[in-house]
C-alpha cells in the first residue's frame, strides 16, 4: 500500500481505485442512454466490419438468376440466418438511434427524463423491428 493511500485512511477520506469491467456490471447500472450510445457504437462498428460481406450478398443477388440461386443457398443455412439477424439488428438500431441523435441535434428530447424516455424507444423499437425481421428470415410468414 502507498504511504497516500495509508495517509487518506488515517484521516477518513474515501479511497477511489481505477474501477474494471467487472465493477461497471455488478456494481453500476447504466442508464438507457448510456446503453443505447454504447450499442450505436457497437452497431455501427459491426456494420462496417461485415460490409464486404453485405456487398458480397448484394452483388451475389443482383448479378444474374444463377447468382441469385447461388446467394438462395447461401442465405438458406441457419448460420447466415443469424448473421443475418445479427446485421438486421445493428442496421434497425444504428438506424433509429440516428433519427434518435437527429432528434437532439434540433435541441429536441434534452432534458434527463425525455433523453431517458426516447432511448427506452430506441430500444424497443429496434427489437421489435428485428423480432419482426426475424420471423420473416425464418419462414413464419
Amino acid at each position: 500500500m502507498s504511504e497516500a493511500v495509508r495517509e487518506a485512511a488515517k484521516k477518513g477520506r474515501p479511497e477511489f481505485r481505477n474501477v474494471g469491467i467487472g465493477d461497471i456490471t455488478s456494481k453500476y447500472r447504466m442508464p438507457p442512454s448510456a446503453v443505447v450510445s454504447i450499442l450505436h457504437r457497437v452497431s455501427g462498428a459491426g456494420l462496417f466490419l461485415f460490409l464486404p460481406f453485405l456487398l458480397y450478398l448484394l452483388q451475389e443477388s443482383l448479378r444474374s438468376e444463377i447468382s441469385f440461386a447461388h446467394f438462395a443457398g447461401i442465405v438458406d443455412n441457419w448460420f447466415a440466418k443469424i448473421i443475418l439477424l445479427g446485421l438486421s439488428w445493428a442496421y434497425l438500431h444504428h438506424f433509429t438511434a440516428g433519427v434518435r441523435h437527429l432528434f437532439m441535434d434540433n435541441h429536441l428530447a434534452l432534458d434527463k427524463d425525455a433523453a431517458q424516455k426516447t432511448a427506452r424507444w430506441v430500444l424497443i423499437i429496434s427489437l421489435v423491428l428485428t423480432a419482426l425481421v426475424a420471423l420473416k428470415l425464418f419462414g413464419v410468414f
